[in-house]
């Protein structure tokens, strides 16, 4: 494992957090369909003010995973094997144009390895919210280099954070998360960027996978 000093990383906005909190509640179902959700609920949940609150809102009303109601917060709308294939299918075609821009000659990947490092550092420690976090932040790393601001916010507003299928443990979701995140930055080391592209969509379609384990055995979806 390489030594280096990471300094603070950079993470998402406030109400992109709050956002991508609810928006992984609800896809795995911790959040029900029909459930009622208030800015003030939310806001101490999180720890946040009404304002990053009621922005999330917003932007999980246009991905319609919610319905605001004006005054009374919002209701969780229906989820189905559909509705996550879409979200992880976009997902994956950003990202790996991102990672495919990322990994073009010339550019500065060293940001990218640092977080990494540090990611594998705090999964050997078994810090589960410290390799969260670093998880964000190698995503985001990757959009800040791929140099396309459009394509940023538009990743910004999916996140959605660790895609945890049923039967499966946090640290075992971690430990085949940073594997694939190896492969990806041993891509961008090499400046391939079909090799890139290409594992990055692995990447992502196996989080859907993951995802999907909450649906596809449901009779009611």
């Amino acid at each position: 494992m390489q030594k280096f000093k990471l300094g603070k990383i950079k993470l998402l906005p406030a109400k992109e957090l709050v956002a991508a909190v609810l928006r992984k509640a609800i896809l795995s179902r911790q959040l029900a369909e029909g459930q009622e959700i208030t800015l003030e609920g939310i806001a101490s949940m999180v720890g946040v003010s009404s304002m990053p609150v009621r922005e999330a809102f917003q932007i999980l009303a246009a991905d319609g995973l919610i319905k605001v109601r004006p005054n009374k917060g919002a209701v969780v709308l229906g989820i189905n094997e559909q509705t996550i294939r879409e979200h992880y299918e976009i997902r994956a075609l950003l990202e790996s144009e991102a990672v495919a821009k990322a990994s073009r000659p010339g550019t500065d990947i060293s940001r990218i390895a640092e977080i990494h490092y540090a990611a594998e550092k705090a999964l050997a420690a078994n810090n589960s919210a410290e390799y969260s976090d670093l998880n964000q932040a190698f995503h985001m790393e990757i959009w800040n280099t791929a140099g396309n601001e459009k394509m940023k916010m538009l990743l910004s507003n999916m996140w959605n954070g660790l895609s945890m299928g049923q039967n499966v443990t946090e640290e075992e979701y971690a430990t085949l998360s940073i594997q694939e995140h190896q492969g990806i930055l041993q891509a961008l080391e090499q400046h391939n960027e079909e090799l890139a592209r290409c594992r990055m969509r692995d990447h992502i379609i196996r989080s859907m996978e993951n995802m999907l384990t909450r649906y596809i055995d449901d009779p009611a979806v």
